[in-house]
């Protein structure tokens, strides 16, 4: 017998992990625009931008611009960004962000090419972020990139990533994301793991995050919830990936979450056609087509409608 959340939680990503790997970068204005889009379509959570040095990342560079327009307006929206290290914290407090998220890859190849740092440096400077986060009334996040596998490592043993789990617990933060970068992850794997955590770190309030490299993202989620999982990131239109993965796909499309979600009967409270605008919006704005089934299917709904109206 199938053992499913009732209910689960979805975080959009497409505007910080969709976009920040993109060549084109769109305008501050289409960005709010699309923010209005997604709160509109009912989603709980929205991952806005995040807060990296411009020049290492220019798609990125209005993202506390986008939080004055918006900070304040949806009050009853959780809306987070990525934060690099404290001056993220401090640029946090100047917008209005009132959530962020730190990140520390558990591959350590990983962890110096995207941050420049080793995964214990990172780490180290967690304390002065929280500290700073508190004082302003910011709420703190966690997320470790690359539990189910790294490109150069290969697999990551579990006492590695359960110190860095332990490392968040340390400086006050509680609430964790497991993030598949590198779409290694398997639904043995992940399911195991999520077993694992859910057992050993009871008081953690846990995201997963799959990338779609090997198709295995939708069936990870699916395993995750089996488990016990009832959070999880995706990305309108699929967008996203790693520079330093070669040939890495996008997060998991939001719109087949939805999709696989509303067919097995577990609530997200999200819309699914507003979210399939916004998707197509998005991609109609970079010029490209997404990677997601149901934005070149259409849903099972769809499916009889469309063949109702050619039988007529």
């Amino acid at each position: 017998m199938l053992n499913l959340p009732s209910k689960v939680r979805i975080c959009e990503v497409g505007l910080r992990d969709g976009l920040q790997n993109e060549q084109q970068i769109i305008s501050t204005e289409d960005k709010i625009s699309l923010m209005e889009d997604l709160v509109e379509a009912g989603f709980p959570v929205i991952e806005v931008g995040s807060f990296m040095h411009p020049k290492r990342m220019p798609q990125m560079a209005d993202t506390d611009e986008v939080f004055k327009a918006i900070a304040a307006k949806y009050p009853n929206v959780e809306l987070r960004a990525l934060i690099p290290n404290l001056r993220g914290v401090q640029r946090a407090v100047d917008c209005g962000c009132k959530k962020v998220k730190l990140n520390v890859s558990a591959s350590r190849m990983h962890n110096l090419k995207n941050l420049n740092r080793t995964p214990e440096e990172t780490v180290s400077g967690f304390a002065d972020c929280v500290a700073a986060a508190k004082e302003n009334n910011i709420e703190i996040s966690g997320s470790i990139s690359m539990p189910f596998g790294s490109p150069w490592e290969g697999e990551i043993p579990q006492d590695q990533i359960d110190a860095i789990i332990d490392a968040y617990i340390a400086v006050g933060i509680t609430e964790i994301s497991l993030s598949d970068t590198s779409g290694m992850g398997t639904p043995k794997m992940v399911n195991t793991m999520c077993e694992h955590v859910l057992k050993k770190y009871p008081q953690v309030s846990w995201w997963l995050h799959f990338h779609n490299t090997r198709g295995t993202a939708i069936a990870n989620i699916f395993a995750a919830m089996q488990a016990g999982m009832t959070q999880f990131d995706s990305s309108i239109g699929g967008l996203g990936g790693c520079p330093f993965v070669p040939n890495a796909a996008g997060n998991i499309s939001t719109e087949d979450v939805l999709n696989m979600l509303n067919e097995c009967g577990v609530e997200t409270g999200i819309d699914i056609r507003k979210a399939i605008a916004a998707s197509r919006k998005l991609l109609e704005i970079l010029s490209k087509g997404g990677d997601s089934y149901i934005l070149k299917a259409g849903t099972n709904e769809d499916l009889i409608a469309n063949m109702a109206e050619k039988e007529a």
